[in-house]
């Protein structure tokens, strides 16, 4: 077997540091970004571009409906956040953690049908590693997005 023993083997897919590493390889698989974020000259206000492969499917009234922003982890990673107010008198905002090998472009137009579905707004995240947000795509770093994510739509 390539010239390595049963307990080589074992430690491979065993040991520290190699499970989590293993792990990371076939659970994260960030797909290549579908969007961008443009920031204005003030650092405050983001503008989100969508590419072809978003597959957008509405107009750009309900484009105007999305409000992006950036936040940062306690890991220090910036994560893209998307607000959709997908209606004036929605009661509930949504938390919504997409799956995986999708990023925030990918699903815009799902958050506007389930939102408007639902009647409530929509506000997800990418995971680091996915989209335009930075570092690399970890479990540690997964749990950091998630209270960062948290922490926004709370304060924002």
């Amino acid at each position: 077997m390539n010239n390595l023993s049963f307990s080589e083997l074992c430690c491979l897919f065993c040991c520290p540091p190699c499970p989590g590493k293993i792990a990371s390889k076939l659970a994260f698989l960030p797909p290549d970004p579908t969007y961008t974020l443009i920031c204005d000259e003030s650092g405050t206000c983001w503008t989100l571009h969508l590419s072809e492969r978003a597959d957008w499917q509405y107009s750009s009234r309900e484009k105007d409906a999305i409000e992006c922003f950036m936040t940062r982890t306690n890991k220090g990673n910036r994560i893209a956040c998307m607000f959709v107010r997908c209606s004036l008198d929605a009661k509930y905002t949504l938390l919504f953690s997409h799956g995986n090998a999708v990023d925030l472009g990918q699903m815009s137009s799902f958050y506007i049908g389930l939102g408007s579905r639902i009647n409530c707004n929509v506000f997800s995240y990418d995971y680091s590693g996915y989209g335009a947000s930075s570092g690399k795509p970890t479990e540690k770093n997964l749990y950091a997005d998630i209270d960062a994510a948290w922490v926004a739509l709370r304060t924002r």
